[in-house]
């Protein structure tokens, strides 16, 4: 019966835990684990083996498309993230549940890294194609590529939905997205900002046609909910 009552209260521990804060405690403890080797001394090798760099990745680095999510080595490159998660994640896992929620992260991140590949691939024959894509050799890293999935979701579900945009400006969320996508990707290519957009996107190509499927699926709801938010 001991046994029994104990495993009742771990089900309850994790039906009751947020999946978004337990990512961003993962999130939090790595940018420590990895400050502290880059302190040690083995920055180039951290970078490498962890960050995702698509001609590592052709070369065998597959794992850096999964590790790449939860790595970031500047302070507010972290805070910025995981602030945005907080709030839009929360906001996410409460609509869709946290099962369907964690999948959804996961495989909004995996493939921000797969066009982030891809790109950095192509790029290389295309002229200018490093500053619109990336180059073959940079590394990429972060959760922007799923917050971008969680955005466009958000964008297609709740379009009217207020967000502060850069935690300053008010507008809804579809106009947010198309802003954030386009406004870094401008800003990226006339000021060499190192930014990964191609992840962005691939994140964002996601959670549209996620939002869409949960749209056409679930449309009484999605109404009832949009309803909330004129």
């Amino acid at each position: 019966m001991a046994y029994r009552r104990n495993y009742r209260r771990r089900r309850g521990f994790l039906a009751n835990t947020s999946v978004t804060n337990l990512l961003i405690l993962l999130n939090v403890v790595v940018f420590f684990v990895i400050l502290i080797a880059l302190i040690a001394g083995f920055g180039e090798g951290i970078i490498n083996y962890f960050a995702l760099t698509p001609s590592l990745f052709f070369k065998g680095y597959v794992w850096t498309i999964l590790t790449s999510m939860f790595m970031h080595v500047l302070f507010l490159h972290l805070l910025v993230n995981m602030v945005s998660m907080f709030f839009v994640g929360n906001f996410v896992e409460r609509l869709i549940g946290k099962k369907r929620y964690l999948w959804f992260y996961m495989l909004s991140g995996l493939v921000a890294g797969l066009f982030f590949v891809g790109f950095g691939y192509v790029g290389q024959f295309i002229p200018n194609g490093e500053v619109l894509f990336g180059g073959f050799n940079v590394a990429a890293l972060g959760a922007s590529g799923a917050l971008f999935g969680l955005g466009g979701l958000l964008a297609v579900l709740i379009p009217r939905l207020k967000v502060l945009l850069f935690f300053i400006i008010p507008m809804p969320m579809w106009l947010a997205m198309g802003v954030l996508m386009f406004g870094f990707w401008i800003a990226s290519a006339t000021a060499g900002l190192p930014i990964g957009n191609t992840a962005h996107f691939g994140g964002l190509v996601v959670g549209v046609i996620y939002g869409f499927y949960l749209r056409h699926k679930y449309a009484r709801k999605v109404k009832m909910l949009n309803k909330m938010f004129k």
